[in-house]
């Protein structure tokens, strides 16, 4: 369904000024026709000789008028609320932003800066700690694929075994199973 919202504003906007130039066309016409002059005595204000038609224009307008000004400063004030609360999202976003990468830092993550691009293969680097035969394995080279994109088989990598420990209620340790590194490792099915 389409959005009739701005044809509705422009709609109100054309009707208020309609019957804006029709009020006043009907005050001047009551102006010209009522030129007798009457006494106003109401509360402790007494005027005498004042036009008939101001008796009934000078209300409407000063209503109108007023309405006009408290129309305009609730605008401004919505438009300046507007503004205050984008402002805040603005600076919630700054800091949404600071703590994450305060987070990175905390959790020695890398930042998003060093990151590889997309499309882009990380080096896989054998790490000194790890078994010889782990080390030792070489790094898949990309298959060539039919959409032009580079991509990489996964490494099964095996884990050394961890020490054993003595268990708490004193029973021997069971021993560890070994890891069998001597199974190569599955291709990756491609997709």
């Amino acid at each position: 369904m389409p959005n009739l919202n701005h044809l509705w504003q422009r709609f109100l906007l054309a009707s208020s000024l309609l019957i804006g130039l029709a009020i006043g066309v009907a005050a001047t016409v009551f102006g010209y026709s009522n030129l007798t002059t009457v006494n106003v005595h109401w509360s402790v204000v007494h005027m005498d000789g004042v036009p008939l038609w101001t008796v009934a224009v000078v209300p409407v307008a000063l209503t109108l008028i007023a309405g006009t000004l408290y129309h305009w400063t609730n605008s401004l004030h919505h438009f300046t609320e507007h503004m205050r609360h984008r402002h805040r999202v603005h600076e919630l976003e700054a800091e949404v932003a600071s703590l994450r990468a305060h987070l990175d830092q905390v959790l020695e993550m890398p930042d998003h800066a060093s990151l590889p691009a997309k499309g882009e293969a990380l080096a896989i680097e054998p790490v000194e700690d790890a078994p010889a035969e782990v080390a030792s394995q070489p790094a898949p080279e990309p298959a060539p694929s039919r959409s032009g994109s580079v991509r990489t088989k996964r490494v099964k990598l095996a884990v050394a075994p961890e020490p054993a420990v003595a268990e708490a209620n004193g029973k021997d340790p069971e021993p560890a199973e070994p890891v069998d590194s001597a199974e190569p490792a599955a291709p990756a099915a491609e997709a």
